[in-house]
């Protein structure tokens, strides 16, 4: 039995379920999710992420660990961190970058939180074994400062969708129609301190967002160190219905193909980066077109064309698709969580 269909029957069995809950079972569910069982990422799979689209963005993002590292007294251990680390390409990258600090190599211990097992084995590959790999943060031992990246893991972490009607909140849900298909509909929405909004207007309240941003603030006031977190979605509150399923690289219906495409909400960083600061942490954001350029892609671009000029025109595809306001520059943000104390890289007049 598909997905779908045992989706359809709890439904019917249960009633509708949440956007929360669907996002969930069509990523991780044991046999069939996305993630469990078939992520197809790259040109030939059903989407492209920054590290795969250059190596300049993983090495950048090797640079700002080495300098963070620097800035934070150069601790004699440091636990090096990915969290949804894809196919290991932006970790390859990265550690690429760092052997310039061989110091720093030496101190860190390199944990990839994944939970996908084809990941894992993608990950291995290009890896080998001088790894850990963890299912969670919180497996991730404690007792040494903190460097981690991640970069689109908010937008796959379950959101929960509120519709503004005319007579008050409704939460959308996924139920049945009457030919017995998966449809969105609404249902009475719990009590929450909803914003004001004009009819028609979409909530989006991601708690397993708002958790990671509490985790990982906890987690840096206790052992010291950052987080840089890199996704797609809103740098202030705001409205809007951000639920996305990509297939092939096209947006396709999130209801058609549960399991068989990636499905997707925008980051919410405000609420991300103040669970956070309700630990105690600091927090900054930019957008990644300032980051990148803050960490020196220009000038990253310019020295792989001087070693590479048969290669000047896809490079400069490349250095456009990363930081141009129209590409990946300003849709995706950079939001960084750290230790007191002290300013990460490129954050300076964040």
């Amino acid at each position: 039995m598909s997905l779908r269909d045992r989706l359809a029957a709890e439904i019917a069995a249960g009633g509708p379920m949440s956007v929360a809950q669907f996002m969930t079972r069509c990523l991780h569910d044991p046999a069939d999710g996305y993630y469990a069982t078939r992520p197809a990422l790259g040109p030939e799979g059903d989407f492209v992420t920054a590290p795969l689209v250059s190596q300049m963005f993983g090495e950048l993002i090797g640079v700002w660990a080495v300098a963070a590292w620097q800035m934070m007294g150069a601790p004699a251990r440091v636990r090096l961190v990915e969290m949804g680390p894809g196919d290991g390409t932006l970790m390859s990258d990265l550690l690429r970058a760092a052997r310039m600090a061989p110091e720093f190599t030496a101190a860190a211990e390199v944990w990839l939180v994944e939970v996908s097992e084809p990941l894992k084995a993608k990950q291995r590959r290009l890896l080998g074994e001088a790894v850990h790999w963890v299912g969670a943060l919180a497996d991730v031992p404690e007792g040494a400062p903190l460097i981690l990246v991640a970069n689109e893991l908010l937008d796959c972490l379950p959101a929960r969708q509120f519709v503004r009607t005319a007579t008050g909140w409704a939460e959308q849900v996924i139920g049945l129609d009457a030919e017995g298909e998966l449809a969105f509909g609404l249902a009475n929405a719990p009590q929450l301190p909803f914003p004001d909004a004009p009819a028609g207007a979409v909530w989006e309240q991601s708690a397993a967002q708002a958790a990671l941003g509490a985790e990982l603030g906890s987690r840096i006031v206790r052992d010291g160190g950052a987080a840089l977190l890199i996704d797609y979605g809103r740098g202030e509150p705001g409205f809007g219905d951000t639920l996305q399923a990509l297939r092939r690289h096209e947006k396709v219906d999130p209801l058609a193909c549960p399991g068989e495409a990636d499905l997707t909400v925008h980051a919410d960083f405000p609420a991300v980066l103040s669970a956070a600061r309700a630990q105690g942490a600091e927090t900054a954001l930019l957008t990644q077109g300032e980051l990148l350029a803050r960490l020196g892609v220009g000038e990253r671009a310019e020295a792989l064309v001087r070693a590479r000029p048969e290669k000047s025109a896809v490079i400069g595809r490349q250095l456009n698709r990363l930081v141009a306001a129209d590409q990946m520059g300003e849709l995706f943000k950079a939001g960084v969580i750290h230790s007191p104390g002290w300013t990460p890289p490129a954050y300076e007049d964040a």
